[in-house]
């Protein structure tokens, strides 16, 4: 039941809906401009998409015209993937994938962008509940219903749930600081030095007291186990189960009751590493989850770090990469890891750098905790406060008690 002051509006109704389109994709000059190009990669959680893969140039825009959106547009995935959001910063384009919302001066593009996040079984209803191709048209998107209530309390609304969401990007944007300073220091401190070295010596020479060693001198390798589909779950029975979807987001979407015996429970600051598609390694910042099949685990062994393992293995998870041919799936197995590589420093440089960069990822797994934390308030406030059955001052009060201890965030005024 809709809260006091709440009625039922149809999205057709708020705004001007347009659907993307992509230019010709044989004419380069099409791309790479001034105009962000969203497509459903882009739409990868943060709330404002000011950075994008791809962009529209002068000449694409022109193609595009009757599909620019202004800033301010709220975007919904539509097919294939979807239910995914954003919305825009600046003049953008997205392809024929993302349906948008231009929105009337009496909603909030904000209030509106957390009503979408909302609308998954809804999208799924009018794509054809549950087909494996889900495809929600303009049509069928446009008379999909929200909750709406006045523009003061919509703003009141998108400005709680807003300053939750800004406080996980604050998060974010400190650790990509503190990835990029730990990752500086080990290049000018390992790779650097190395490479020196070897340009002196004709491209086989290292520091006098360094050697190459194999992964397995400075780390131990643990590989998921094949826990039974027939057992996953949604309703959270059991432990949540990694998979390699879950590595970019760190939110398990399924759990499992089975305890395998070969199982492995990851922990926040493990290094996982998935085995099929890009091979990158993550520090893993969720809740303790299993490791599914397909993904691995490097675990430090005393006197290395998790910062110089995990930057250790960039280098030979790329090599791997390289000899897969573009038109394969590309496949991570033990006897590509067996043949890793990596540079072993003395010891005294090792501790010298575990000093600093220890310290650096620390910070990382906690501001992700923070932000997993702040997420679950945001996410257990939002129907309540979207649907009118919690209001505005009593959301307040909850967000002040629940925040206070991760740092505070800003007073709505």
């Amino acid at each position: 039941m809709a809260g006091e002051g709440f009625r039922k509006r149809k999205i057709r109704t708020l705004g001007k809906v347009v659907t993307g389109k992509t230019p010709p994709t044989a004419d380069p000059e099409n791309f790479g401009g001034p105009y962000p190009f969203i497509t459903i990669p882009d739409l990868d959680g943060r709330v404002f998409i000011d950075s994008t893969e791809r962009t529209i140039s002068e000449q694409g825009a022109e193609i595009l015209k009757a599909c620019k959106l202004p800033a301010g547009a709220v975007m919904m995935s539509c097919i294939a993937t979807i239910g995914k959001c954003g919305i825009t910063t600046r003049p953008s384009f997205t392809n024929q994938q993302i349906n948008s919302v231009i929105c009337e001066e009496y909603v909030d593009p904000r209030y509106l962008y957390y009503c979408f996040t909302r609308l998954e079984y809804a999208l799924e209803a009018a794509g054809g509940g549950g087909s494996v191709y889900t495809n929600v048209s303009k049509s069928r998107f446009a008379e999909i219903e929200i909750e709406l209530p006045s523009i003061f309390e919509q703003r009141a609304i998108a400005c709680i749930l807003g300053a939750l969401d800004d406080k996980i990007e604050l998060n974010r944007r400190m650790n990509e600081t503190l990835e990029q300073i730990a990752q500086a220091i080990f290049k000018k401190w390992f790779i650097e030095p190395t490479k020196n070295a070897r340009q002196k010596d004709g491209g086989q020479g290292l520091p006098e007291g360094w050697r190459e060693d194999s992964i397995y001198l400075a780390a131990d390798v643990i590989y998921g186990a094949p826990f039974s589909s027939a057992k996953f779950n949604t309703k959270k029975i059991g432990k949540p189960l990694i998979r390699i979807r879950n590595l970019a987001n760190e939110s398990p979407d399924v759990f499992t009751p089975e305890i395998h015996p070969k199982g492995y429970l990851v922990k926040p600051g493990d290094i996982v590493v998935g085995m099929d598609g890009e091979f990158r390694a993550y520090i893993w910042g969720g809740e303790k989850s299993w490791l599914n099949q397909r993904l691995c685990v490097f675990i430090p062994k005393p006197g290395f770090s998790a910062p110089y393992v995990l930057y250790s293995i960039t280098r030979p998870l790329a090599e791997v990469e390289a000899t897969e041919t573009a038109t394969t799936v590309i496949h991570l197995g033990k006897n590509d890891i067996d043949r890793f590589k990596i540079i072993i420093a003395p010891d005294k440089i090792l501790a010298s750098f575990n000093r600093i960069a220890e310290p650096l990822f620390k910070r990382i797994v906690l501001n992700k905790q923070k932000s997993r934390t702040l997420a679950a308030l945001r996410d257990s406030l939002l129907p309540k406060l979207i649907s009118g059955e919690l209001r505005v001052p009593d959301a307040e009060k909850i967000c002040a008690r629940g925040a206070s201890a991760l740092g505070g965030m800003e007073k709505c005024s």
